[in-house]
């Protein structure tokens, strides 16, 4: 039992350090998604302007 819980103890961190970075991981591309969302709509925002300015 003493063996079981030492492995277990040696890897809870690995295994939070991991979850951690999975989370920090997932905001980072979700956050990229949502600003190149957001540059798409203020592109198309911008040449729509530009086409009825221009005609």
């Amino acid at each position: 039992m003493n063996t079981f819980l030492a492995v277990l103890a040696g890897l809870i961190p690995s295994a939070g350090v991991g979850l951690l970075f999975w989370l920090a991981m997932r905001k980072i591309m979700h956050a990229d998604r949502n600003e190149r969302l957001a540059l798409d709509r203020m592109d198309a925002e911008e040449n729509e302007t530009a086409k009825g300015t221009t005609t």
